[in-house]
């Protein structure tokens, strides 16, 4: 019994340290080398209670809203001057108001050990703090009153009382300020309290704006991550608590068959949320990019930033939640920032691995020896220890990117590389895709879409959005008829893709709306050995492994502000991006693509026939249709990719 206790309490502390749990979000299974961290865990644990002193206060803000603040400093603060380390979140800071103390602190183990003044702060309106809480609260560009507050005044206030207060520990003077997930959403909001003792901010797969980070991309609506995150944190909080709301019980493993069951949109409400969740409902009345979701788009903000700052974002590009924050909020600093010091490091990470072990597995797919304990070593401590304790900038190059393929890091002045060379794969007849242009053979494929019968995303049983589906074996859905599979001859030399890649798709469809999904998969040779380290029953020979994948709501494809149906029947270009990748398909392997206009319950099932608002579409608007794909040289489908050489 004490063992199987242990076991949750690691766990839990894992969970802690990660500071990036969202209610009733599922935490990949723990390996053999996972549970070897076991002891130093139970170890540091130890550490904080003999080495740090916890106090809790009620910091105010400009408008007299107090947030609830924890601060864990080091016992002889007294004596030597420590820099403080902010942590913003709306997941909750505890354990609160008793001599418990957090089972990890900081962003690593390396860097408590090293010693700073560890701040936790709950966000406006969540848990013990004082306010209102707002989703994405929108960043004001001039603030006219002292009631005229967001992030980046809530993250000022905050700095200036742990500077100044008698009550906060003394301190050398810099701060520094990180968080994964939501909280790195409000890392990069503090970048706008623009505060001169902010010296080093790491953004760690931030949301950038929430039309394309989380719950929709490229306007299609990821299902069970909005549905199951919204039922449990969306739920309204009256008055402070320390206590979190119970997560959703959907009655059944089968998350396929709930959402299927649930039908349209519309019903979630009507059976389910009963008009508590607002945000929810600002989804149902906002399906377009709008004033609200422009409102909430971080990046145009990130402009004349303090120049003594400098900053670090953080991705994974297994990330299934928001790798496109990551990379964008990297990119918006770079572009409207010139001069600041600021890098990125992109891993093979699922949402938050980098804190979550050594980061070696996903799904079924190894990625060499610890790389998060590479980048913990030797990128963000190194960072944040420059910044925050020596005064001087860090020697790190702008990017730094894990290579999956051949599992191995790689440093650049820019990202995507300079060096990469922008080349067209153009689809096919007869289920090919190469760099040569189509000149023959059948000008189209085409398949039924089914919004009765859509496609899993997933062949696992789950109820919600998967981190492994995207490393999962893709044969399930290559072997299905509304699936369209295209792929090289066996690759001679190596293949290496580095950036994003720009689809144009040519297709009609007798419907007069579509979702287009467009899979990059590295196909395995058929003697590929399996690894040990996996699931003993998945079998590596011929696997195809997804590597990048992107859905595009085609009622979005000249304007995602103005949607417009299709003519039935007429070819039309659908344009979009997909995500970046860094990948190195091998010799003997083959590059595939995989087109597809349903992915569920990933994404919620279109119609294909045009409503002004899906959210609010009945069942007899959804209808089977038959799409094409043009590959002929008249009307080619593409994909403009970045090979490096």
């Amino acid at each position: 019994m004490k063992s199987l206790l242990l076991f949750a309490v690691v766990l839990g502390a894992a969970a802690t340290h990660a500071q990036a749990q969202q209610v009733g979000a599922p935490y990949p299974v723990w390996s053999d080398v996972d549970k070897a961290r076991y002891a130093t865990i139970i170890a540091d644990t130890s550490y904080i209670k003999e080495h740090y002193k916890k106090s809790e206060f009620q910091v105010p803000m400009r408008d007299g809203v107090k947030l609830y603040t924890i601060v864990y400093a080091p016992n002889d603060a007294d004596k030597v001057r420590y820099p403080i380390m902010l942590n913003r979140t709306p997941y909750a800071i505890g354990p609160y108001k008793s001599a418990r103390m957090k089972l990890n602190l900081g962003p690593s183990t390396e860097m408590m050990h090293e010693g700073y003044i560890f701040v936790y702060q709950d966000v406006r309106g969540r848990y013990m703090s004082e306010g209102t809480f707002i989703d994405v609260r929108p960043e004001k560009e001039v603030h006219k009153s002292k009631t005229d507050v967001d992030e980046g005044t809530d993250t000022f206030d905050t700095i200036e009382w742990l500077l100044k207060n008698k009550q906060a520990p003394k301190n050398n003077g810099r701060v520094g300020q990180w968080g994964i997930s939501y909280p790195g959403y409000y890392t990069a909001t503090g970048l706008l309290a623009r505060h001169p003792a902010l010296k080093a901010a790491s953004p760690q797969a931030p949301i950038a704006d929430w039309f394309w980070d989380d719950f929709h991309h490229n306007g299609a609506f990821f299902l069970p991550h909005a549905f199951n995150f919204l039922a449990s944190f969306g739920l309204p909080r009256p008055q402070p608590t320390p206590t979190g709301n119970p997560a959703f019980k959907h009655g059944t493993p089968d998350g396929y068959d709930f959402f299927m069951k649930m039908g349209p949109l519309k019903n979630a409400d009507a059976r389910y949320y009963k008009g508590q969740v607002g945000f929810w409902n600002d989804l149902v009345e906002h399906p377009n990019y709008d004033e609200f979701w422009q409102a909430r788009d971080l990046r145009p903000h990130l402009k004349n930033l303090q120049p003594g700052t400098a900053v670090l974002t953080v991705g994974g590009f297994n990330d299934a939640e928001d790798l496109f924050g990551a990379l964008h909020i990297y990119s918006a600093i770079e572009k409207q920032n010139p001069g600041l010091r600021n890098s990125l490091v992109m891993g093979p990470w699922v949402h938050g691995g980098w804190a979550r072990g050594p980061g070696e597995i996903v799904g079924n797919v190894a990625y060499g020896a610890a790389p998060s304990l590479y980048y913990q070593k030797d990128i963000e401590a190194p960072f944040f220890k420059a910044y925050l304790k020596d005064g001087k900038p860090a020697n790190l190059p702008e990017a730094t990117v894990f290579e999956s393929g051949t599992n191995q890091w790689r440093t650049f002045d820019a990202w995507p590389p300079k060096a990469a060379q922008d080349k067209m794969l153009y689809f096919q007849p007869n289920g090919k895709i190469s760099f040569e242009k189509p000149t023959s053979g059948t000008e189209f494929d085409q398949f039924v879409s089914d919004p009765a019968h859509p496609v899993p995303f997933s062949e696992a049983t789950t109820t919600g959005m998967t981190r492994e589906y995207m490393t999962d074996d893709q044969r399930f859905a290559s072997r299905r008829p509304d699936v369209l599979t295209y792929q090289t001859d066996v690759l001679t030399a190596p293949l290496t893709l580095a950036g994003p890649i720009e689809a144009l798709l040519q297709v009609a469809t007798t419907g007069t709306d579509a979702d287009w999904v467009v899979k990059i998969i590295d196909v395995y040779p058929d003697n590929t050995p399996d690894n040990p380290r996996v699931n003993p029953s998945v079998h590596l020979g011929g696997y195809q492994q997804m590597v990048r994948s992107e859905v595009m709501r085609a009622r979005f494809r000249n304007s995602f502000s103005k949607p417009e149906p299709f003519t039935p029947g007429q070819i039309t270009a659908v344009p979009f991006t997909v995500q970046d990748l860094m990948h190195t398909f091998q010799p003997g392997h083959r590059l595939m693509v995989q087109v597809q206009s349903t992915w569920f319950p990933l994404v919620d099932r279109n119609p294909q026939k045009y409503v002004d608002n899906i959210y609010k579409a009945d069942e007899a608007d959804f209808q089977a249709a038959t799409h094409r794909l043009y590959h002929s040289a008249a009307n080619a489908s593409q994909l403009a990719v970045k090979v490096l050489p």
